[in-house]
């Protein structure tokens, strides 16, 4: 350890900590661009100069290790005059596009120009023009003007996705970020160029003209794409109410946790929340027994609860097979647990369905299970490993001959991971099917009644990943039309059935989960929140226990 201070401020670091990093620790913000955490250090914007004693020059903060002894200022004259220089520098070609860059509100460029520079400009030549709008991936705008070289999505490309497709050519004032030739920027990973882009050079191509961002709200959650369970903020514009082909979630950007994405996030989960406000959202529960006929909670939990009774009454509980989805939360699990299995004392209850074609994964974030809550559903013994009902292969076999006569699904389209004809002959082949969720499907389409499910960003919740990792989603947007969160929907059918559900939040169905369960044991409710709480200290589930569905 070594001691420094810091514009007066004297703070004790780990030897090999520069002094940009030493500077946050003290709760001081030095500008910079080109710098990134998550990136090695080039040392090229120059705008973190600071003036160290006993040295001639101004240092860069981001390139210099703090040692034993060293005294820094931030904010002399000398410092904020260089500040001052390099911005008028960097603007000398910078094309003024704010009224209509996508970065404006969130412009690094705009921030410091304001905060360090307030020059007037002595540039009277024309500008040096460049390519503009250019699409240089399926994801990714480049406006060369507007690029200030300071080289972080090269850096990103060479060591995070490791697919190195750009690079800086030419010299000069007429240096360009460009892809290399014959190739675009095409990895799994592009999206986090546009977050690290401190400037309007890189844009979203899909939010591009969406919206302004302080137009928008933050919530925290989780990316259910995958069992990793990336930490993300949730973009959402509260002005902007459903209609079909829009959309109230504007973007998801990834959200720092050390232990799980650190900054990163890949861009099928970017990308993946269109679901939230497509046409194909259920959005009142409904009856397709004959004529398709839309119906209060009430009357669907009524007739629901009335059915199911006289299948268990006609051919015995074990008639019946309930199949969970790892897409619901551990509340919602928990809850659907206490309704199905101690309250109707039913058998047959699984979640895990193996998909026909295996899930793309690498070594870095994406995982081969499509599903965030996995190891939650594990955990909490509602599959049929954890007990002797039928999984979920053999109940649909068994339904096709009929010796289950009634299915209560969630969420799956079970076309995904069995043969269309199979799932066809195990649904009709039912005397009562339910499905359960968010947006219809091929399964939905035979079943006798469908329920609105609330999307994961319509409902308050927690995630356990694949390293046992508990974490939290937060409500973002109003459930669109009917729709509740899961463990709600079982808490009414459970009311029309007696059965005691006697939970009113999510932190009340959570509370009971850790009393309950031994996994969740003592896990405080108010400690998920952030980075969210491992349960064996991160040691991940063997890769081929998981499920990817």
């Amino acid at each position: 350890m070594v001691k420094v201070t810091i514009d007066g401020i004297e703070i004790e670091i780990p030897k090999g900590t520069t002094v940009i990093q030493a500077a946050e620790q003290a709760g001081i913000e030095i500008p910079r661009y080109c710098y990134h955490p998550g990136l090695s250090i080039v040392g090229v914007c120059r705008i973190c100069l600071v003036e160290i004693e006993r040295m001639p020059k101004l240092q860069v903060a981001c390139y210099t290790p703090a040692t034993e002894g060293m005294v820094v200022h931030t904010n002399t004259e000398q410092v904020l005059e260089a500040r001052q220089a390099v911005m008028e520098f960097l603007l000398v070609n910078h094309p003024l596009d704010c009224p209509v860059c996508d970065q404006a509100g969130e412009c690094w460029l705009q921030n410091f120009y304001m905060q360090h520079a307030l020059h007037d400009s002595r540039m009277f030549e024309n500008k040096v023009k460049k390519s503009k709008a250019l699409q240089i991936g399926p994801n990714v705008m480049l406006d060369s003007e507007r690029c200030i070289l300071c080289s972080r999505c090269v850096r990103f490309c060479d060591e995070i996705s490791k697919s190195n497709e750009l690079g800086i050519f030419n010299r000069g004032d007429r240096a360009e970020l460009q892809p290399y030739p014959g190739t675009e920027l095409d990895n799994d990973y592009s999206g986090n160029t546009i977050d690290i882009c401190p400037v309007g050079a890189l844009t979203d191509r899909d939010f591009r003209f969406r919206t302004r961002v302080w137009y928008l709200s933050e919530t925290e959650s989780i990316c259910p794409g995958c069992s990793t369970g990336c930490n993300i903020n949730v973009h959402h514009n509260d002005q902007r109410t459903y209609k079909a082909g829009g959309s109230r979630v504007s973007r998801l950007k990834p959200r720092y946790n050390p232990d799980v994405n650190e900054w990163w996030m890949c861009d099928a989960g970017r990308y993946g929340f269109t679901h939230v406000d497509a046409d194909s959202r259920i959005l009142a529960p409904t009856r397709s027994i004959g004529e398709e006929q839309e119906m209060s909670w009430g009357e669907a939990a009524s007739e629901i609860m009335t059915k199911l009774r006289e299948v268990i009454s006609v051919h015995g509980k074990e008639s019946v097979g309930v199949i969970l989805s790892p897409q619901m939360t551990n509340e919602d699990l928990f809850v659907a647990r206490r309704f199905f299995r101690d309250g109707l004392g039913l058998k047959h209850i699984d979640f895990e369905v193996a998909p026909l074609t295996t899930g793309a994964k690498d070594d870095f974030l994406i995982k081969a299970d499509k599903n965030p809550n996995t190891a939650g559903a594990r955990l909490l013994g509602v599959g049929a490993r954890q007990g002797s009902g039928m999984t979920v292969a053999e109940m649909l076999e068994a339904a096709r001959k009929r010796k289950l006569r009634a299915l209560y699904i969630c969420h799956h389209d079970l076309a995904n991971g069995f043969a269309v004809d199979v799932v066809e002959e195990a649904l009709t082949a039912q005397d009562l099917v339910v499905f359960q969720g968010p947006n219809t499907n091929s399964t939905s389409a035979l079943a006798h009644y469908v329920l609105p499910a609330a999307a994961f960003v319509e409902k308050t919740g927690s995630f356990t990943n694949y390293a046992e990792r508990v974490q939290m989603i937060h409500t973002a947007v109003t459930p669109l039309g009917e729709s509740k969160a899961d463990w709600q929907i079982f808490r009414s059918l459970a009311k029309e059935a007696a059965i005691s559900v006697p939970y009113f939040e999510a932190e009340d169905v959570f509370q009971a989960l850790t009393a309950e369960v031994e996994a969740f044991s003592g896990l405080p409710y108010a400690g998920l929140a952030g980075q969210g709480i491992a349960l064996r200290d991160g040691q991940a589930l063997p890769e081929s226990e998981t499920v990817v569905a």
